[in-house]
């Protein structure tokens, strides 16, 4: 890919001063699959359908709207996630505090240690490395490698550009851009230039956008992802278009969990 990570929708809501039930964020169904299944929830959609699985807050719906409106997409993938706090972590009726929502803001800027993160493929029913290399730079015509940003402080929001290569579309530079609120982390994800499978031009320049978003439920973190793309029509190829976003969110999502687990 050429442009890694266009990041995110800035935009404002009310600021929430209580942690938010699961039941209030998603349906029942899901509900029971995250809690008594324990299960992820994930759903691929083909030929521009609506996203079911956004939970119900303001911010993250706002931004999924802003997505299907911008790129009209054909394909889309979502994901739904339930991570369990140690009891350390655990608040009662508190939104998180500020250490915890800085060590989840730095972890999804840790940018470099998705480098290497793999995925199960289902083809070749064996796990593959989704990133050979990922890496923050200081913008997409310089490409000067630089080190993850840590704070100390939450920014109200902050963008930044990667240099990424995956094994479906290559070499390329997306941008990041995130948001951190009461009651939501999240960050949006544009492709900066076109992507390509092998010598084939298959996504346009910003035809791609990716969301993943962060609610604290009290003793539980819902992670909601989606990846959404307008795809050129190239026969052979549509199959494996959806099934590389479908990686891509699974291998994301388990990076992220694998970091907050570790580090919460």
């Amino acid at each position: 890919m050429k442009r890694v990570f266009a990041v995110m929708f800035i935009f404002s809501f009310a600021a929430c001063a209580f942690a938010i039930p699961l039941e209030k964020l998603v349906s029942r169904e899901a509900a029971q699959i995250l809690t008594v299944e324990k299960r992820h929830i994930i759903s691929v959609k083909l030929t521009n359908s609506e996203p079911t699985l956004a939970p119900n807050n303001i911010g993250v719906r706002n931004s999924v709207t802003a997505i299907m409106n911008t790129i009209n997409p054909n394909i889309l993938v979502e994901t739904l996630s339930l991570y369990n706090k140690p009891d350390r972590a655990k608040t009662d009726s508190a939104v998180w505090d500020e250490k915890q929502k800085i060590m989840l803001f730095n972890q999804m800027t840790a940018i470099s240690t998705l480098t290497g993160i793999q995925y199960y493929s289902s083809s070749r029913s064996a796990m593959r490395t989704f990133y050979e290399y990922s890496t923050v730079i200081d913008d997409p015509t310089a490409k000067k490698v630089l080190p993850d940003p840590s704070f100390a402080r939450l920014p109200a929001s902050l963008t930044l550009f990667a240099r990424q290569k995956d094994l479906t579309f290559g070499d390329n530079i997306y941008r990041y851009d995130y948001l951190i609120a009461a009651d939501v982390v999240l960050f949006t994800q544009e492709n900066i230039t076109a992507l390509s499978y092998g010598i084939i031009p298959v996504i346009g320049r910003g035809n791609m956008r990716s969301l993943m978003s962060v609610i604290d439920c009290g003793d539980s973190i819902l992670i909601y992802a989606v990846s959404a793309a307008k795809t050129a029509s190239v026969p052979g190829l549509y199959d494996k278009i959806s099934n590389s976003l479908s990686n891509r969110a699974k291998a994301v999502l388990s990076w992220f969990s694998e970091k907050i687990n570790s580090n919460l």
